[in-house]
């Protein structure tokens, strides 16, 4: 069987690569051995969050699924860090598991181009260091120029309970049993990870009077500006660890799976298991943990922050020991998963494989967390995967563009020795790429790759010019001496205030446009600052550090001096984006190389 592209696996970097492949006239398979878990959302059923809802805003600007899919069956939306500035304000969206996983197949059964195929892969099939297609368990081969493999914690997958341990990829799942092997055979690097997921509790089993409230945003936020029927009005609630959780933990800590040392893999260092909390932060008597539903038609709650690989047994005992779970029970046990991952410095920022042409990898396989850093990972690979396969040169986004560019550097660049999550403080220009303004800064990018229409092209464009109208208008209105904009930009105004008293707008704004003319008018200055800043980086990106010899630049940290040294950069803008290199390091070698550009013309001389 001949197709244009395979994806193999239905998560969510899968979802967006055989929809973007198909939207781009592609024949794709989407092998997997059970579609009914297309879409499942195995840990929170969530999307969004500090750094990770500015990549969805970036996905629906590019032509991606998961903001429409998180809008639909959405029951509670919250813009986390609204009293701080726009580049740290992030929506997250808190919806129904079921119904997530029900609209996400419904979505690709109806995208045209898009055949599932129920099936276990068992090798790759190679010709001249290119992909050629897959063998399947069952003996069937389907071929193809390019393949994404979307595999998610399935590679040799182990899960944990307490020092029990079974095959499979998540619970009650089977794991990829053979693909690892013939990753190695072809050439490629795995280095081994883990992560875990809480418990679920009963519900009718809780104290919700003993709780803290946390009511959803009104009026609705969304991801695509189009809210989805509200399921349910349901809050999420807020509870803590005690001084009883600690202690049991950290009595029982040979128990756990990665403490006793049964797990070999890199957990993730921002998604934490509780034992790790107890354990890293022994100094704290609390910690805040998140209660919510799991979606309107389960009784199940999900108790974010206290993922575990202890026991059952014990996890019974750990979760009494919180205000308002004194007689919970636990419906789901909470379990650790181990698995394999690919080196992602094996790729290039299209996501192909640089070991085997045609081969592309998204998501969890590429050492990230999450469904977002995988949705925008999968969105990649499948348009290049069809370019590839058309014969068409491959795309990316730039580190300058947006979160999209700054999680393809890390990942290629550097690599990664855990688990890697998005954060707003991994972007050093945040300030320009917030979630306000995605469509604005990739929707043209979108429409180019063939992803967005020209109709929502230019109504994007049309509310810009609205925008910008607006902020015109206020920076040349003036009563008594004072522009609108500076009256705007003083702490505690609104826009609906200055209306009052400068008049308003030729044409009448949404509120979110509304909210985009306070962003550019109150943070003007901090915007233009971060815009030169990104300029002159960008010259940095031209100045080459060539074959330079870190051990004699003066005035390194031994920190910077140690980064540059292991990763050896190659201009003056990649060792900037080193962790461990600061300011005062990028002037050290400033200074170096333009002392030696003098050295070299006098000797010359």
């Amino acid at each position: 069987m001949k197709y244009d592209v395979i994806v193999v696996g239905g998560g969510h970097a899968g979802i967006e690569a055989a929809c973007a492949a198909a939207k781009l006239g592609c024949e794709v398979a989407l092998v997997l051995p059970n579609p009914d878990k297309i879409g499942l959302m195995p840990c929170n059923p969530a999307i969004g969050g500090p750094g990770k809802s500015q990549l969805v805003y970036e996905l629906h600007a590019l032509g991606g699924v998961m903001g429409h899919l998180a809008d639909a069956t959405a029951i509670h939306a919250r813009t986390l860090n609204s009293s701080k500035g726009p580049a740290v304000q992030s929506l997250r969206v808190q919806n129904d598991r079921d119904g997530y996983a029900t609209a996400a197949r419904g979505w690709i059964e109806a995208t045209r181009g898009i055949s599932i195929v129920r099936a276990e892969v068992a090798s790759l099939e190679t010709a001249q260091k290119s992909i050629t297609g897959v063998s399947l368990t069952d003996g069937r081969c389907l071929m193809a120029p390019s393949v994404v493999l979307c595999t998610g914690t399935f590679l040799a997958g182990v899960v944990w309970y307490g020092k029990q341990q079974r095959e499979a990829g998540r619970q009650g799942e089977a794991p990829a049993r053979y693909l690892s092997s013939s990753l190695k055979a072809t050439g490629h690097h795995l280095t081994r990870f883990k992560t875990g997921t809480p418990p679920r509790i009963r519900s009718d089993s809780v104290d919700f009077s003993r709780l803290q409230e946390v009511p959803p945003d009104n009026p609705v936020p969304s991801f695509t500006g189009r809210p989805g029927p509200r399921m349910t009005s349901s809050p999420t609630w807020l509870t803590h660890t005690t001084v009883a959780t600690h202690e049991l933990i950290q009595q029982n800590l040979e128990h756990s799976a990665m403490y006793s040392g049964q797990i070999e893999g890199r957990g993730p260092r921002y998604c934490p298991s509780i034992e790790d909390k107890i354990v890293r932060f022994a100094d704290k008597e609390r910690h805040l943990l998140f209660v919510e539903p799991d979606g309107k038609d389960t009784s199940e709650l999900y108790l974010q922050g206290f993922s575990s690989s202890m026991p059952p047994v014990l996890q019974d005992e750990m979760i009494r020991t919180l205000p308002g779970f004194e007689d919970a029970q636990i419906q789901r046990y909470a379990y650790a998963v181990e698995y394999d991952a690919v080196d992602p410095t094996q790729l290039d920022t299209t996501l192909m494989s640089r070991k085997l042409k045609g081969l592309f990898s998204a998501g969890q396989i590429n050492g990230t967390s999450g469904y977002e850093e995988a949705s925008a990972q999968g969105l990649i690979a499948g348009v290049n995967a069809a370019r590839h396969a058309d014969g068409v040169e491959r795309v990316t986004v730039g580190r300058d563009e947006g979160y999209f560019g700054v999680l393809l550097d890390d990942l290629v660049r550097w690599g990664v020795d855990e688990p890697y999550r998005m954060l707003t403080s991994r972007n050093e220009y945040r300030l320009l790429h917030r979630q306000d303004n995605a469509e604005e800064r990739l929707l043209a990018t979108g429409h180019a790759w063939g992803l967005v229409s020209r109709q929502r092209l230019d109504e994007a464009q049309e509310r810009l010019s609205r925008i910008e109208a607006e902020v015109d208008r206020l920076q040349k209105a003036r009563i008594e001496g004072i522009t609108a904009s500076k009256a705007l930009s003083r702490p505690g105004t609104s826009h609906a205030q200055i209306v009052e008293k400068y008049g308003s707008p030729r044409e009448q704004l949404t509120s979110d446009e509304v909210k985009r003319v306070e962003i550019r008018i109150k943070y003007q200055s901090y915007i233009e600052r971060s815009r030169r800043d990104l300029q002159s980086r960008q010259g940095y990106e031209k100045m080459s550090l060539g074959d330079l010899d870190f051990t004699r630049v003066a005035s390194l940290s031994n920190e910077g001096r140690e980064a540059l040294q292991r990763f050896q950069p190659h201009t003056l803008g990649a060792a900037q984006r080193l962790r461990g290199v600061r300011d005062s390091d990028l002037n050290a070698l400033l200074v170096y190389l333009k002392t030696r550009t003098v050295s070299r013309e006098t000797s010359t001389d």
